[in-house]
């Protein structure tokens, strides 16, 4: 037990092309070189362990994140082929179109990949089931908190809000009442914009109005799609 080392991961989402991606590193160095993980590493003795994702994602991928959060500890004795290592995982959600990817220190190659091709991909470590295990909790909480709103840019249409609800949910809600009941809630505000370069009528864009969903929270407002 006295080699047991601690370390970090993390599950990065972001929304293209009307898909959920995962953000993935090439390794540079063995074990499972040149295959797929996740961003992360060893916690120094002098930072926490949200100290250390932030720090592993900048060094690894240059991104920086908006939205954390803790996901799960995983634990078991054979996950890392080199000795004892538990990995405490985070999920994060990030707008790609502000982050531009660079790999660094441990990582040849990084990059998004579309969630529903990750049974194809080559990934290293236990790093499927820490992927399945986020995208698990992330479909449970973007139905009773509006943290689905951190994938979008600030301002978006409702085709892209019903769009990237589909995408998480991997399924078709019914647009009519995904709309209405959205809408009700009062939480998105129009903007002067419109989309651009469409033939014919353009849409409206929205704002998510964040103060106004803490002000509600404080009051018991529950969000719920």
């Amino acid at each position: 037990m006295t080699n047991m080392k601690v370390a970090v991961d993390a599950v990065v989402f972001a929304y293209i092309n009307k898909e959920l991606n995962i953000l993935l590193i090439e390794r540079a160095f063995e074990p499972f070189k040149g295959k797929l993980s996740l961003a992360g590493g060893f916690i120094n003795e002098n930072e926490t362990a949200d100290q250390a994702v932030i720090r592993k994602l900048k060094e690894e991928t240059n991104v920086k994140l908006n939205y954390l959060e803790q996901l799960f500890t995983f634990t078991d004795v054979d996950r890392d082929p080199r000795e004892r290592i538990i990995s405490i995982a985070y999920y994060a959600l990030i707008n790609p179109t502000n982050h531009n990817l660079e790999a660094n220190i441990h990582a040849k190659d990084v990059n998004w990949y579309p969630v529903s091709k990750l049974e194809y991909l080559p990934i290293a470590f236990d790093h499927y089931k820490i992927i399945n295990y986020g995208i698990t909790r992330l479909k449970n909480k973007v139905i009773y908190e509006p943290i689905g709103f951190e994938l979008l840019p600030k301002y978006f249409s409702m085709s892209d809000l019903y769009d990237l609800y589909c995408a998480i949910l991997g399924n078709n809600l019914d647009r009519r009442n995904f709309i209405k009941k959205i809408t009700s809630f009062g939480l998105l505000k129009k903007t002067k914009f419109k989309t651009k370069g469409h033939i014919g009528r353009r849409a409206q864009l929205f704002e998510f109005d964040q103060k106004k969903y803490e002000k509600l929270k404080l009051n018991g407002f529950k969000f719920d799609i």
